[in-house]
């Protein structure tokens, strides 16, 4: 049975899908505004109440790629039932917990649930859904991460303001609720589970760990370590019967290609979540309150606009929506890098552009992807994905930290005339020319390649 003949099922899946992504990303970024009140109830320094965002954030990265390659061999509604039951388990965990390292433990396993929902999110999408309405899929998969996005700050600030801290634990309690959906609507072939193996996934794990930590802890030996576990992972993906990994799904090139531009314009687009609310701190002087205010009106746009997008993708094309997303975040860096310590009303504007841009920009670069990959590397391929983005994230933050703390004293936009802004518009400014580079490259990969099918419909 083709679960992509059915359109009923697969509507009411991804309606479910989005209400899970919602709470899941909710989860990922409640626990940021009450870190200092963490480290004051348990006596802790800054490194060590950090770890409850870090950790989260380590494993929920690793196990996107897990989950995606089980994807492959085990049926979703089992994998999304147990990742969900582990989800909610830390909750408990944590909502009961009387010191820090049950409150760390709770995150952990937390996160080792919560990642089964970024893993089949673009998995779902592929199975139920042919090309010609993947987008539409996919937006509305964003549309439950924007509005989990814009409601994680509002709702985090009101619970602490009323309740403990510990409440903002049972948000993720509400995920029980699509259990029972799941299982209802995801009718699957039975898969044959072959070998795990999991000597090759326990390397590439240890690898992401160790990159990750050395980015966020710029420890040189920890990034040899990664170096060491990463030619391990290569060797072990070469030799073993069945790898983790094949190794002929880095050989498609377009695959490859499109990977290597998620992961530069995730970066980029990391910038509209990291880089402007220090602008905001730093350069305007905004409050923490505040800053949530002006970042808002773009994720509720976001929000609106994310079917949308999808429907673009189906509707005139891939690579129509990507140009489009491309138009956005270029009008956006450009504005931030010529307008940076303007009214944050402007910023607030020029913001909306940019995170309907990157919104855009993923269900593109996530539906150009998913049209490269075999049927049986789909989980694995899109786990790969989801795995990159938390790592761009993490690698630009550090290098936009280092930007900024080593400042400027010469802006390279000459339309900005605040000198405390220089080294933002600087920052911005190179995204610009990074942004027409992929937009080069992404023509070479895909542009050309539409064209002819066009042309070949055409004369059919």
């Amino acid at each position: 049975m083709q679960v992509e003949s059915q359109p009923h099922a697969g509507d009411k899946i991804i309606r479910i899908l989005a209400f899970t992504l919602m709470i899941t990303v909710m989860s990922a970024t409640m626990f940021n505004i009450v870190l200092p009140q963490i480290r004051t109830d348990f006596h802790l320094t800054f490194s060590q109440v950090s770890w409850v965002t870090s950790a989260y954030l380590l494993i929920y990265a690793i196990g996107t790629v897990i989950y995606g390659k089980l994807a492959d061999a085990y049926k979703l509604k089992n994998l999304l039932t147990l990742g969900l039951i582990l989800f909610a388990a830390g909750s408990i965990i944590g909502f009961f917990a009387q010191n820090y390292a049950m409150v760390l433990l709770g995150r952990i396993v937390q996160a080792f649930g919560a990642a089964v929902v970024p893993a089949t999110s673009s998995i779902i999408p592929i199975r139920y859904f042919p090309p010609e309405k993947r987008g539409r899929a996919l937006g509305i998969s964003m549309m439950g991460m924007a509005i989990g996005s814009a409601l994680g700050p509002v709702i985090s600030a009101l619970l602490v303001s009323l309740l403990d801290w510990r409440w903002l634990f049972c948000m993720p309690l509400f995920t029980l609720l699509a259990i029972p959906y799941y299982r209802k609507y995801l009718e699957e072939e039975d898969r044959e589970a072959g070998r795990m193996d999991w000597l090759g996934g326990g390397l590439l794990a240890v690898t992401v760990a160790l990159l990750l930590l050395s980015i966020t802890n710029q420890n040189g030996l920890i990034g040899l370590g990664c170096v060491i576990t990463f030619l391990l992972f290569i060797v072990r993906i070469r030799r073993a019967s069945e790898p983790f990994i094949r190794p002929e799904l880095f050989q498609n090139k377009r695959y490859s290609l499109c990977l290597t531009i998620a992961f530069l314009m995730t970066g980029g687009g990391y910038s509209l979540y990291f880089l402007s609310p220090q602008l905001l701190a730093n350069v305007n002087h905004l409050a923490p309150g505040w800053i949530g205010y002006i970042l808002v009106p773009a994720a509720v746009v976001t929000a609106i606009f994310g079917k949308k997008g999808g429907s673009l993708a189906d509707k005139k094309g891939n690579s129509y929506l990507f140009y489009t997303a491309v138009v956005l975040l270029f009008l956006c860096f450009l504005l931030l890098s010529s307008f940076a310590g303007v009214s944050p009303l402007f910023i607030a504007l020029f913001l909306i552009l940019g995170n309907v841009g990157s919104s855009f920009m993923m269900i593109a670069l996530s539906n150009a992807i998913s049209q490269t990959l075999p049927k049986e590397q789909a989980g694995v391929g899109m786990g790969l994905l989801a795995m990159l983005n938390f790592i761009a994230g993490a690698l630009s933050a550090t290098l936009y930290s280092k930007a900024i703390d080593g400042g400027s004293e010469v802006g390279w936009n000459l339309l900005n005339h605040h000198s405390g802004a220089y080294v933002y518009s600087n920052i911005y400014s190179a995204l610009v020319i990074m942004i027409l580079a992929m937009t080069c490259l992404y023509y070479v990969a895909f542009g050309r390649v539409k064209t002819k099918a066009v042309g070949l419909e055409r004369r059919r």
